[in-house]
């Protein structure tokens, strides 16, 4: 099959990527012609495992240009899948979704046969039936029907493991105008992710719905961990660890993303929460678990950095912090909270250093001028008082390897993930374990959540 894919970015070119590896034709989309030329030459223009590897195998069935309109000509099927930034309000923008919906339509003038429009970027409730439908019937002169179909299909992926979730989804979602669009979309699909996977198929608005609910409700577990681990800290001898596997063996509850660290990042999930917190409000709900949801999360920053103070002496000025991108294997700093817990250190008075294994360059323009970046795990934790894991990257838990080279290393390590065996930490540091006991200090209760507060 022919495919157009409008916006070639982090999770764009790894789709035009998979859909190429899959037998299908694929005409790139992107207005920056860096990213073009990259597609062209065989190379990844976003950092993202494997993306490289798979771009290059598939050089003969993948091309990209600027030009969409000429893309949707010479495709049956237009993927549109470009940024969809947060408003003040915390709804969607579709200003990009309406450009790339402006160039397929002015492509599709071109040709008179069927052609299928698949929005993936993520949109709030009421927008493809409010917005994009009409757009694309004036920008193609086409009535959505017999010659024009249109669905709303979002990835449910996680960066860093975009491909691998782009072919192995719980299920696909499929907002559809009609059947004959939902049935081409679906065959589609199926040629990715197999006959096996569940394809739920229904109309734009629960479509919609679904998307945003389903993050919400992944952050609500997320969450309740962390209010779980500020529990068992003022707890002698409790451990969220053992409490969440526990329960997690509930199949009510279950046990993924049900982890005790740090407050959620990156681009979907703070965002996603904050757009249902906005629908909800702008239809008159009351979306009191997700604002409160909001609530904890945002609070998890200071949380820590009191933790981390309370186990330094005052003239412990010098303090490590080991992660910035917001989970391993990207290079994304959005809402992370390693940066954001620099900042936080720093404004205090701390000298703080940090190191990343990918992030330390994207993370640069975020940190404030007082931080030193390290080129290794190793120069970050020389000369530290305090070391801090923000993010679980697995060369993180060689650490205590690290340390036994050192002739005086930091006093305290903070785990957040919990990632290195206290067994092998020399007598000389302290490990301390988020969400455990060991870890209790004099901190006020956190404040219990009332009405005002959402």
């Amino acid at each position: 099959m022919h495919i157009s894919v409008v916006g070639l970015g982090k999770l764009g070119a790894p789709l035009a990527a998979v859909l190429a590896q899959r037998g299908h034709d694929v005409i790139g989309v992107d207005s920056r012609l860096n990213v073009v030329d990259a597609i062209n030459e065989g190379r990844a223009p976003i950092a993202e495992p494997g993306l490289e590897a798979l771009i290059t195998s598939v050089r003969e069935r993948l091309r990209a240009t600027t030009d969409g309109a000429s893309a949707a000509a010479a495709t049956v099927v237009s993927f549109v899948i470009v940024p969809t930034p947060s408003l003040p309000s915390g709804l969607f923008s579709t200003q990009y979704v309406l450009e790339a919906i402006e160039q397929i339509g002015q492509g599709l003038r071109a040709k008179t046969s069927y052609h299928l429009v698949v929005v993936t970027s993520t949109v709030a409730p009421g927008t493809m039936e409010r917005e994009i439908a009409p757009a694309l019937e004036r920008a193609s002169a086409r009535v959505i029907g017999s010659a024009l179909g249109l669905c709303y299909s979002p990835e449910f992926i996680a960066l860093g493991s975009v491909i691998r979730d782009m072919c192995n989804p719980d299920f696909v979602l499929i907002g559809e105008s009609d059947a004959r669009a939902g049935d081409l979309l679906e065959t589609l699909h199926r040629t990715v992710v197999g006959e096996r996977t569940i394809a739920r198929r229904m109309n734009f608005v629960n479509a919609e719905v679904a998307k945003i609910a389903v993050n919400t409700f992944v952050t609500t577990k997320i969450s309740y961990a962390n209010m779980l681990s500020e529990l068992c800290e003022r707890l002698p001898g409790s451990d969220v660890n053992v409490v969440t596997e526990t329960i997690g063996f509930d199949k009510r509850i279950g046990h993924r993303f049900f982890k005790a660290a740090l407050g959620y990042g990156g681009p979907c999930f703070p965002r996603d929460n904050a757009a249902f917190v906005a629908v909800a409000r702008e239809h008159g709900v009351d979306a009191a678990i997700a604002a409160a949801t909001d609530i904890v999360n945002r609070r998890q920053v200071s949380r820590l950095a009191s933790l981390v103070k309370a186990q330094l002496h005052d003239t412990d000025r010098r303090v490590a912090i080991l992660g910035l991108s917001y989970k391993p294997d990207t290079d994304v700093v959005e809402e992370s909270q390693g940066v954001m817990l620099a900042n936080c250190l720093a404004s205090d008075g701390y000298a703080v250093t940090v190191f990343d294994p990918a992030a330390l360059e994207t993370a640069a323009t975020f940190l404030a001028a007082s931080v030193n970046s390290a080129r290794s795990a190793a120069e970050c934790l020389n000369s530290a008082d305090a070391a801090i894991v923000t993010s679980p990257w697995p060369e993180f838990r060689s650490i205590p390897a690290v340390l036994a080279s050192m002739g005086s290393p930091p006093r305290v390590i903070v785990d957040c993930w919990r990632i290195i065996d206290p067994a092998l930490v020399g007598s000389m540091t302290r490990l301390v374990h988020v969400g455990t006991g060991e870890a209790k200090q004099t901190l006020t209760p956190a404040p219990v959540l009332q009405n005002d507060d959402r």
